[in-house]
């Protein structure tokens, strides 16, 4: 059932995201993860103020956020355009090639899973409310948490628990999923991951599933893989003082982002002693925001969920683009 919920998904950071966003060109704004269209809402509404019009492409990999950011857009007036897309984010050439857009002023990509997914037990994200065992953002791939787990080999399974959730208890775990199969529901998977791990480890750390979950939720996603592939599309699309803008809720996403904007920010990468520069590599960007900025107090206790929330930007160096 889709939810109806006016904003059932609050925006992280919203005012400075939006103050970064609204501080670039007139141009096309691009939000990769649309979600209910919180951001996008008030970026459009403030770029309208700035330039007099605004222009959103919104790409979503969920169908249901999509109708949700189509309701949430609704009262924008008909100084913006926009225009919505069923698609991963690292579609982004693809989307912007058939609209027959070259070049972006403003990119946004807000990571993680959004509390739309989280509070829907029939999608299978949470391990406090009982779901099947789905984690799908996009409810028309194949791949499901249920397949990972009673399907795959438990080696496998370690390895991606290792991975994509740094548990150090993934032996133990991958084992007592192997041997509790088949495995039917979220609850019945965290009760098993609960008394694969020591009891001391339990008592510390938050709920001992929390690791798992993530874990899985990252593999049935690809969520790594499309992060590193749309990061460098997102720097080569923008335009000249164009902002590309990534809200990360975890250490692996934010290394990969921060990755890629200090590659597109470095220059030469000719070996030292050289008389001249020898590969002509330039940078591409500069940083807007190099340390990662963090919601504040006052956020964190009005939307607890923000507090992991990691700010990271940067803005197209004139020069660069050919």
């Amino acid at each position: 059932m889709l939810m109806t919920s006016p904003l059932p998904h609050v925006p992280v950071m919203l005012d400075r995201v939006t103050e970064l966003l609204v501080d670039t060109p007139d141009g096309v704004y691009v939000d990769l993860t649309l979600g209910a269209a919180g951001h996008a809402h008030e970026i459009c509404t403030q770029r309208v103020e700035r330039h007099g019009r605004a222009h959103l492409v919104g790409l979503d990999r969920d169908p249901d956020a999509l109708e949700l950011a189509r309701q949430r857009l609704a009262d924008l007036d008909d100084r913006v355009e926009v225009q919505l897309t069923h698609a991963r984010f690292d579609r982004l050439d693809e989307v912007l090639d058939g609209l027959g857009i070259d070049t972006v002023a403003a990119v946004l990509m807000d990571l993680g899973i959004s509390s739309m997914h989280v509070d829907r037990a029939d999608r299978g994200f949470s391990y406090r409310q009982e779901g099947p065992l789905d984690m799908r953002m996009d409810p028309t791939q194949s791949t499901t948490a249920g397949e990972i787990v009673n399907t795959y080999e438990r080696n496998e399974i370690a390895r991606l628990l290792r991975r994509h959730g740094d548990e150090k208890f993934a032996d133990r775990i991958a084992r007592a999923i192997v041997a509790a199969r088949p495995l039917g529901s979220t609850t019945e998977l965290a009760e098993v991951v609960k008394h694969a791990i020591p009891a001391a480890a339990r008592r510390t750390g938050g709920h001992p599933a929390t690791r798992t979950f993530q874990a899985l939720r990252i593999a049935v996603n690809d969520e790594l893989e499309a992060l590193a592939a749309v990061l460098p599309l997102a720097i080569e699309r923008l335009a000249p003082g164009g902002v590309c803008l990534a809200l990360s809720y975890h250490s692996l996403e934010d290394r990969l982002v921060k990755r890629a904007f200090a590659d597109a920010a470095s220059g030469c990468i000719c070996p030292r002693g050289l008389p001249v520069c020898a590969c002509g590599r330039v940078p591409l960007v500069d940083h807007v925001v190099r340390r990662p900025e963090r919601p504040d107090a006052v956020e964190t206790d009005r939307n607890p969920r923000a507090a992991a929330a990691r700010l990271r930007a940067v803005r197209r160096v004139p020069e660069s683009r050919s």
